[in-house]
């Protein structure tokens, strides 16, 4: 249930709104618009008793939501979201740039990587502390040390920070210094994590589960804003196919669903989605033309060195390369990189 406030509502009339969303044992979720508020409702397993609700000063109208997940849907948000970290705006009209490496390895790499994203314009670097992998005996990344150095090379260059968390551990430890916290492909449905993230203080950027349908992955959305954590950003990284081509199946198919679905900013990583850093640059310009909203990109100054992910990551060459084509492409497209 959406309930639509006129749009001469008074700050007032919203609260009792709210107030008596509370009362009927519901969970209430302004949404402030360009010329109304809006309340999403939440909670209920079945139909809400409109006439509670329908007849409150500075109530226009109820709208019933059809979409399980609610939240995250266009039939209760219909605005674009656009999320501010720092400087930087994911969302429509922007083409935002996140790059970095796979982990944190050590002190000199992590503040060399940053340096150079700055130089290039990128402002969020994404690098990993803790790291699943798919074998207990690889690089498991540096844990909270890792974190550490993330802080540092902030502190040093300014740039932002993106790292994932695992557990409800990680995330209590990483929202203290990360600016972005990810959950990636294997905790897309960790409900304890979601959970978790819908009460931290920073943005979600949620990756797609290997083998997640759209629904799944927008359920998964849900969870989080459920918890009142509405800065999610959703993350296309490939998905698992018959295809042994690629490390993944890149799904560029599903970026206009999505932005047709939901309101959320949409991220490609072709990194993730192909394996393979030859093909990361066409897979990074058919994402953009695809209609994302960024990209998620690894970057390592030595990738033959790497302690993970070295085959899909760009080095610094590479990606001036790759920056200048997105710039050109940019133009037509009406977008602005940052």
């Amino acid at each position: 249930m959406l309930v639509v406030m006129r749009h001469e509502a008074t700050k007032q009339q919203v609260e009792d709104a709210v107030k008596r969303i509370k009362e009927m044992g519901l969970s209430p979720h302004p949404m402030p618009g360009p010329t109304r508020t809006a309340i999403g409702i939440t909670g209920n397993t079945g139909a809400v008793d409109s006439r509670q609700l329908e007849l409150l000063p500075g109530v226009l109208e109820l709208i019933r939501v059809t979409k399980a997940y609610k939240l995250a849907s266009r039939e209760m948000h219909p605005d674009d979201t656009s999320i501010e970290i720092g400087e930087t705006t994911i969302g429509p009209g922007n083409f935002t740039l996140i790059c970095g490496p796979c982990s944190v390895e050590n002190e000199d790499m992590i503040l060399r990587t940053a340096d150079v994203l700055m130089q290039h314009g990128v402002r969020i670097m994404r690098a990993g502390a803790f790291k699943p992998r798919s074998s207990p005996y690889s690089f498991q990344g540096m844990g909270e040390e890792g974190l550490r150095l993330l802080e540092k090379a902030r502190d040093a260059t300014g740039i932002k920070i993106a790292t994932e968390v695992m557990d409800n551990d990680n995330v209590d430890v990483a929202e203290e210094i990360a600016d972005v916290l990810q959950v990636g492909t294997r905790n897309m449905q960790n409900f304890s994590l979601l959970r978790r993230c819908g009460r931290a203080r920073k943005p979600i950027l949620l990756k797609r589960g290997m083998s997640a349908t759209l629904d799944e992955w927008l359920m998964a959305a849900e969870y989080i804003m459920a918890g009142g954590n509405y800065r999610v950003i959703l993350c296309e990284r490939g998905v698992r196919t018959f295809a042994d081509h690629t490390r993944n199946t890149l799904d560029l198919s599903i970026v206009p669903p999505v932005k047709q679905l939901s309101h959320l900013p949409i991220l490609v990583d072709p990194s993730h989605g192909t394996g393979r850093r030859d093909y990361v640059p066409p897979m990074a310009l058919a994402g953009m033309a695809a209609g994302a909203h960024g990209l998620l990109m690894e970057v390592h100054p030595t990738p033959e060195r790497a302690l993970s992910d070295g085959a899909q990551s760009l080095n610094f060459g590479q990606l001036t390369e790759l920056i200048g084509q997105i710039q050109r492409l940019a133009e037509p497209l009406d977008l602005s990189v940052n």
